[in-house]
C-alpha cells in the first residue's frame, strides 16, 4: 500500500451468484473510477460449499473464503458485510452483523416480512448510535437518468405531482416449462413479482417524487402454479431433480396508490410480460410538465415542459452521459452510455462515502421497512379482493 492511499475497508460479501457477481464487479471498480475516502478490498466471501466458493472466488476476485457466514462476520479484517442470499437470511445475518460491529449492505427487498424488517431497521437504529452503519440495495435509484429525474422534480421543473405509473416488465418466467428455483417459494423469497421486481418501483416513484404511498389497492395472481423441479432447487430442499413442484409466490401483481401530494398512482410487476427483458418504465405527470423514463433506453430521460407554448411544445429526449450529469465525470466521453452495471458501482461510492463521513446511506433500513409494509399491505389488499389498505403514517410507523 502506497503512504498516500486511502484507509482500507474490508468487505465481506455473502452469497456469489447473479447479485454476487454484481456486486464483486462494483467493488472493484469503485475505487478505480471514483477518488473515494476508504479503498475497499474484496476481503471475504461467504458460501456454503466451500469448493464452489473458492471458484467463485478466483473468478470474482475475493482474497478469501468462510463457509459459515457467522465466521465471516466475526473477521477483524472486515468492516462492512454485504449480504446477497435470499430474503430468508437477510433478517438473521443483518442483525448479527450490526451486533458485531459491522456497517451492512443488503439486497432488497429488505426482508420476507414486516416483522423482520421492523427488527432489521431497529438493530440498524441501535447500531447507528455506535457509528455502524447499514443500508439497503435499492440500486435503479444509482442509475443517472433516475437521480437527474428526481433532481428535476425536486426543482420543480413538472410541478406538483398528479399522477405516476409504474412497470416492471420481465418474461423469463412466461414459458411455463421454466425450472423452480428459490425466487417461486415464498418461504425463501417472501413474495414473487411483488417483491423481486414490484419493490424497485415502488422506491423508484416514492424516490423520484419525494412523496410517499399513503394506501394501496391491488391484486396478486399465480398464472403457472406448478412448474419442473431443477436439479439446483431439488438439492436445497432434499428432493430429487425430477417431477414438478408448487409455485408458492405470485407471478404478477397490479396495485393502485394514494400519494402523500395527493396524486394517485398505478404499479405493475410481472415476469410474465415476453419481449420485455428488463423494462423498468416510469412516468411522472405534475402541474407543469412530464418526466418519463424506460430502463432499456437507460440512457434517456424524456421530458415535456408545458409551460412553453403549444407550438414549440414536445418531449425532449436528454441524453444523460453528459459530464455534468449525476455520476457521470467519472466515466467517459459525453455520448458514451453506461449500462447495469454502472449503478451498482455507484451505489458502492456512495456506501463508502457515507461510511467515511458517519452519514446514514440511503435508502436506509427505515426506508427499506417503509417499501415492506407496501409490500404487504399490496398482498392483504389482494386477499381482500382489492380493497384499499391504508398504510402508517410517519409519526405512526
Amino acid at each position: 500500500m502506497a503512504e498516500d492511499d486511502p484507509p482500507r475497508l474490508g468487505v465481506g460479501m455473502i452469497g456469489y451468484a447473479f447479485m454476487g457477481a454484481a456486486h464483486s464487479q462494483a467493488w472493484r471498480n469503485a475505487p478505480r473510477f471514483f477518488d473515494l475516502p476508504l479503498r475497499p478490498e474484496l476481503t471475504v466471501l461467504g458460501g456454503r460449499s466451500e469448493g464452489a466458493a473458492r471458484a467463485a472466488a478466483r473468478r470474482l476476485g475475493w482474497a478469501d473464503v468462510e463457509t459459515d457466514w457467522k465466521a465471516l462476520i466475526e473477521r477483524d479484517d472486515v468492516d462492512v458485510v454485504d449480504i446477497c442470499t435470499p430474503g430468508d437470511t437477510h433478517a438473521e445475518i443483518a442483525i448479527a452483523a450490526l451486533a458485531a460491529g459491522k456497517h451492512v449492505l443488503c439486497e432488497k427487498p429488505l426482508a420476507n416480512s414486516v416483522a423482520e424488517a421492523e427488527a432489521m431497521a431497529a438493530a440498524a437504529a441501535q447500531a447507528a448510535t455506535r457509528g455502524v452503519l447499514a443500508m439497503v440495495g435499492f440500486t435503479y435509484r444509482r442509475v443517472p437518468a433516475i437521480e437527474l429525474a428526481r433532481r428535476m422534480v425536486a426543482d420543480g421543473r413538472i410541478g406538483q405531482i398528479r399522477q405516476i405509473r409504474a412497470q416492471y416488465l420481465q418474461d423469463w418466467l412466461a414459458d411455463p416449462q421454466a425450472p423452480l428455483s428459490w425466487r417461486l417459494d415464498k418461504q425463501r423469497a417472501g413474495s414473487g413479482a411483488l417483491g423481486d421486481i414490484g419493490a424497485h418501483i415502488v422506491d423508484l416513484a416514492q424516490f423520484i417524487s419525494g412523496e410517499v404511498l399513503t394506501s394501496v389497492g391491488g391484486v396478486l395472481t399465480t398464472f403457472v402454479s406448478e412448474r419442473p423441479v431443477a436439479d439446483s432447487f431439488a438439492g436445497l430442499h432434499g428432493r430429487g431433480g425430477t417431477g414438478r413442484g408448487p409455485v408458492t409466490v405470485d407471478d404478477a401483481a397490479i396495485f393502485l396508490a394514494r400519494l402523500s401530494g395527493g396524486g394517485i398512482a398505478t404499479f405493475e410487476a410481472t415476469r410474465f410480460a415476453w419481449g420485455r427483458k428488463n423494462a423498468i418504465r416510469l412516468e411522472l405527470n405534475g402541474t407543469t410538465g412530464s418526466l418519463a423514463f424506460d430502463f432499456e433506453d437507460m440512457n434517456v430521460l424524456n421530458y415535456f415542459d408545458a409551460t412553453l407554448a403549444p407550438v414549440e411544445a414536445g418531449f425532449r429526449r436528454i441524453v444523460v452521459t453528459e459530464p455534468d450529469h449525476p455520476y457521470l465525470s467519472a466515466w467517459w466521453p459525453a455520448g458514451h452510455g453506461l449500462g447495469y452495471e454502472h449503478a451498482f458501482t455507484h451505489q458502492a461510492v456512495d456506501l463508502v462515502g457515507a461510511i467515511a463521513a458517519g452519514r446514514q446511506p440511503e435508502p436506509s433500513f427505515a426506508d427499506g421497512l417503509q417499501i415492506q409494509r407496501v409490500l404487504d399491505a399490496v398482498e392483504r389488499s389482494s386477499t381482500a379482493g382489492g380493497a384499499w389498505v391504508a398504510l402508517p403514517t410517519a409519526a405512526g410507523s
